[in-house]
């Protein structure tokens, strides 16, 4: 059976575009558009599609507050069309905090280096939301935002674990913790963050896949929402404890050895498909940090963090992953668990007080 899908834009000319795209794909059917937000309400409770993707700028109803009432009303994926501008970064981050479960840019050029991969993407992409399933949220918190742990879960059947021998190097020896997501990740990074206490005593570091016009707005929200300190690396940061350092978009970030942990932000080596990488990231920190880190892998599409998770594994690291229920797409963490290198699995909402038992 098809997957059945509503397009949502004020743009004619992008609906039928994005109409095309998808039902090219054989497993894809678009049952039906709108031209904004109240207009999408209305078709999304008629047609009760499995995905939505959904524009933010629109008449009569913005994308944000659409999204907001869907997920209210009757919820369900919804995949966001962003600008990457400053703006359009800080109005995605919105639309994700109500709700909406992943997002792409609106050019098709800044999607991938050409006009075919780019469809290939905007296809697979909603292929995988149609994967997942979503959850009324509960409540709202005081800023009107969704808890991420109850707005999506897999249909995936479970994994057979295969329990990881224990790490023999003990929490407080730990220097690091290192943080690797992706689709759902920055409510998930919320999530985590938000729990643990200003002087958490050991530095954090964040790799999430995302644009670069998009990092240093959501490093910025995370400082605003967080008690520990939260921006986007630079080269030659320091590591310092009670502080989490962004990965940059695009780019690189890499750990290097010294008398002080540093980061080093570089271009990324041909053939690399994530920018940043959790696999690159991870990896640096085998010899600069002797793997004394504890690797976590929260929800994503793809295995990204596993072959990086493998080797600090091997060295005595600890590592950690996201449940299926929790995740928004259970693909990095699940590639962690069936690799059988997760010393733990924790539900989203466990991370942090995790994190905050074991290292205060």
């Amino acid at each position: 059976m098809a997957l059945r899908v509503v397009v949502v834009d004020d743009s004619g000319f992008f609906r039928r575009r994005i109409v095309e795209i998808l039902n090219a794909d054989i497993g894809i059917e678009v049952v039906g558009t709108a031209a904004n937000g109240l207009e999408a309400i209305e078709v999304v409770k008629r047609l009760d599609p499995d995905v939505v993707t959904m524009d933010i700028e629109m008449p009569v109803m913005d994308g944000i507050t659409a999204v907001r009432r869907i997920m209210a009303e009757s919820p369900r994926p919804i995949l966001m069309f962003s600008t990457l501008t400053t703006e359009g970064a800080k109005a995605t981050l919105d639309a994700l905090d109500a709700g909406a479960t992943d997002f792409l840019p609106k050019r098709f050029s800044e999607m991938a280096k050409d006009e075919d991969s780019a469809k290939i993407l905007l296809r697979r992409r909603v292929r995988a939301l149609g994967r997942t399933r979503v959850q009324r949220p509960a409540q709202l918190d005081q800023q009107g935002r969704q808890p991420a742990a109850d707005h999506a879960a897999p249909t995936r059947q479970p994994l057979v674990m295969r329990p990881a021998p224990l790490s023999a190097t003990p929490l407080h020896a730990l220097r690091a913790v290192l943080i690797g997501t992706s689709t759902g990740g920055p409510v998930a990074l919320q999530e985590v963050l938000k729990v643990l206490p200003k002087q958490f005593p050991l530095p954090l570091v964040l790799v999430q896949h995302m644009p670069a016009s998009f990092t240093p707005a959501f490093a910025e929200r995370l400082n605003n929402l967080c008690q520990i300190a939260v921006k986007e690396a630079a080269n030659g940061d320091v590591l310092k404890p009670g502080c989490a350092y962004l990965a940059p978009g695009g780019q690189q970030l890499v750990l290097t050895a010294g008398v002080q942990t540093r980061i080093r932000i570089e271009d990324s080596p041909p053939g690399t498909i994530y920018k940043p990488s959790v696999d690159i990231t991870f990896n640096s920190a085998v010899e600069s940090l002797r793997a004394q880190v504890l690797a976590v892998v929260l929800t994503g599409m793809g295995a990204d963090g596993r072959e990086g998770a493998r080797s600090l594994k091997a060295r005595g690291a600890h590592v950690w992953a996201q449940d299926a229920a929790s995740s928004v797409v259970f693909g990095m963490p699940a590639a962690v668990i069936e690799a059988g290198i997760a010393d733990h699995i924790f539900s989203l909402k466990e991370v942090g007080p995790a994190l905050v038992k074991g290292f205060c």
